[in-house]
């Protein structure tokens, strides 16, 4: 009989597959990739193996009932019949009971006590103590999956930490979530409901099987007789299945996609009226992903099918062999003894699934922990025998062996080239110097490569060819955190994260304190409207500032910059976002802040940097013009072509980004 073929054919390949191909499952059990989690187990190696030595107590106690149902037929039931003559004579029991004196004086009743009475006792008794044992097992289980876990998810998130910008250029982010969460859950969820418990069937399968053989050989052989085919059919369903679970998988992840590329370009959507080919693409996924899920279903059933089956031709197979040669007592232990062997075959499919996609989730989290980060740390230097008050000493070390230099926000590119990944150079030889004070801007058409400028200063990707110096140190000689210290830098694309205003504005930095933070707002000109918020500093950001305008998340990353600090201050298109009216409020609280501050502007619109000491103008990766807004007009060269072209626009339309 073969699975029935699906209905909706799933759709064709698209691109979205190469993301995807993540979802394809691997092996059940991969013991390299067992040997690499021990790392994150070993610590509670300890609780691991009181599990498994669990396992043969919770065995005893499912023996114990079937053992004292057999002892009472054997005893006294059957016996009692026989003397009434209402059963035939049976085949006497074997004195099992005997050969083990201690259970014979356990199942002895005290004087008094009615046998059938003290069995019934015994057996409440047992099954008390294997829920109590299961009970214990679990918990041990499920917290030793949790405590493991979260180790691993604490390293996964602060591996994340550490990559560089580029990574998460090519990396989807929905993806980085789910290492965190739902691969590191699969993998909790196979200490309670897969490998532990795989190993713990297989001892009890080993138990009953060696048991059944020292009671009857001959009758244990006929009973384990059918195990050999259906070993066969149960790797057959192994092939079989992994597909299936694969097909569902995959098809989920496309459903999943779909769905949030629906919901985040919803605006689009609805504007463009894309409602109705929205809901044919889902229905076709719909549709696949039913009938994938289906397929596996009646994989799953077939195997609690085949299983059934054996269990019942085993059933008749030991009647047929054990009538007239052994007691109803011993008959009635294989059957429950084998019925107790097989079952956990029949849960073989959830369990095998759950392997399977802690297997998949292993390696992907590997894969990603095995990712090395691109920027890293120098090693640290000897401590030198001078510090500066206030600066760390491996900030100031100069070109030369013991020099020491104050801290003063000089900036020079020299000869600098960028490239980035299988793309031609972005930046082709970029030297220029920005004394320490000085304002700076760069302008250029878009994909000029005034970002990647700021990018390479910030060492969120590495140069290709060339340096750059602050204050002399080659910013790769300095730790990222004092880099990243001494940088104010305010993007065109300002994020929030959710919690207070003022959480937003320290970032959790316990040294800054409410007087700095207040000091900045009025310096851009936010403190009046922190002030008319319903909490001022301690009103709650909703979710990616949803409860505020583009113009006022762009003065809080400008109060941010500055309650930062920093003896740097980049400004990435900062203005792009704001009003006119709110631009004049800001360019006043700029021109306070770079006073004091090295500045390094980039800008489209060239009305905003008229005031700059000097502007260098970046063609296809190249300064090609530099000089004072003045002189650059004279010059009549590209920057004087990008002025006329802003000032021949409509009012609020820039035809030409700088």
């Amino acid at each position: 009989m073969s699975a029935p073929e699906p209905r909706h054919r799933p759709p064709p390949r698209s691109s979205l597959d190469a993301v995807l191909e993540e979802e394809e499952l691997g092996r059940a059990i991969d013991r390299a990739l067992l040997a690499r989690l021990w790392r994150w187990v070993r610590p509670y190696k300890g609780r691991l193996l009181f599990t498994l030595l669990l396992a043969y107590p919770l065995w005893a106690m499912q023996v114990a009932p079937s053992w004292i149902v057999m002892t009472g037929l054997d005893r006294e039931i059957v016996p009692g019949l026989q003397q009434r003559g209402l059963i035939a004579e049976a085949p006497p029991p074997r004195d099992t009971v005997g050969e083990l004196e201690w259970l014979d004086a356990l199942l002895t009743p005290p004087a008094g006590v009615p046998v059938l009475w003290w069995f019934g006792l015994l057996m409440v008794i047992g099954y008390l103590i294997a829920a109590s044992l299961e009970y214990i097992q679990t918990l041990v289980m499920v917290s030793t999956g949790q405590a493991a876990m979260r180790s691993l998810r604490r390293e996964v998130f602060a591996h994340i930490q550490k990559l560089h910008l580029g990574f998460f250029d090519n990396y989807p982010v929905g993806r980085l979530v789910t290492r965190a969460t739902s691969d590191v859950e699969h993998l909790a969820e196979m200490f309670s409901a897969g490998l532990v418990l795989l190993v713990t069937d297989l001892l009890r399968m080993v138990g009953f099987a060696a048991l059944l053989f020292w009671l009857d050989a001959r009758l244990a052989f006929w009973a384990f007789v059918i195990v050999p085919p259906l070993s066969l059919a149960l790797v057959i369903f192994r092939f079989k299945v992994r597909e299936a679970f694969r097909a569902s998988r995959v098809l989920l992840a496309r459903l999943n996609a779909t769905i949030q590329e629906s919901i985040t370009g919803m605006k689009v959507v609805q504007l463009f009226s894309r409602e109705a080919r929205n809901q044919r693409a889902f229905s076709t996924l719909n549709g696949a992903h039913r009938d994938a899920w289906l397929r596996s279903i009646w994989y799953d059933s077939a195997l609690f099918s085949v299983v059934d089956v054996a269990t019942g031709l085993i059933t008749a197979l030991v009647i047929a062999q054990a009538v007239g040669s052994v007691s109803v007592g011993m008959i009635f232990f294989f059957l429950r003894a084998m019925t107790l062997f097989f079952m956990p075959l029949r849960d073989l499919s959830q369990k095998y699934s759950v392997m399977q996609s802690a297997m998949a989730s292993l390696e992907r989290i590997l894969q990603l922990l095995d990712t090395a980060p691109a920027i890293r740390d120098p090693a640290p230097a000897p401590a030198p025998t001078v510090q500066v008050v206030g600066v760390p000493a491996a900030a100031l070390r100069g070109q030369k062996t013991g020099e020491m230099r104050r801290p003063s926000g000089e900036i020079e590119f020299q000869d600098v080239w960028f490239a980035y990944p299988g793309d031609d150079f972005v930046l082709r030889g970029v030297s220029f110097r920005i004394a320490s004070g000085e304002k700076v801007a760069v302008v250029g058409a878009t994909g000029a490569g005034k970002t990647t400028l700021i990018n390479l200063l910030a060492r969120f990707h590495e140069v290709t060819k060339g340096r750059i110096l602050l204050d002399g140190v080659d910013i790769r000689e300095m730790p990222q955190e004092l880099l990243h210290r001494r940088i104010g830098l305010v993007l065109q694309d300002v994020f929030l994260f959710s919690g207070t205003v003022e959480d937003n504005l320290t970032l959790g930095r316990s040294d800054l304190r409410h007087e700095s933070v207040l000091a900045a707002a009025r310096a851009v000109a936010l403190d009046g409207f922190i002030e008319r918020l319903p909490e001022g500093f301690a009103t709650e950001i909703r979710e990616r500032g949803a409860n505020f305008s583009t113009g006022q998340k762009q003065l809080l990353s400008f109060a941010r910059a500055l309650t930062h600090g920093g003896d740097v201050l980049v400004l990435d298109e900062a203005t792009s976002a704001i009003d006119p009216e709110t631009e004049a409020l800001v360019q006043d609280g700029i021109y306070v802040l770079t006073q004091s501050r090295t500045s390094l502007v980039i800008a489209h619109r060239l009305s905003t940097i008229r005031d700059m000491d000097r502007i260098h103008v970046l063609h296809h990766g190249r300064v090609v013009e530099t000089g004072d807004h003045q002189a650059l007009l004279r010059q009549d060269g590209l920057y004087a072509r990008l002025h006329r072209l802003q000032n021949k626009a409509p009012e609020g339309i820039v035809t030409g980004h700088a």
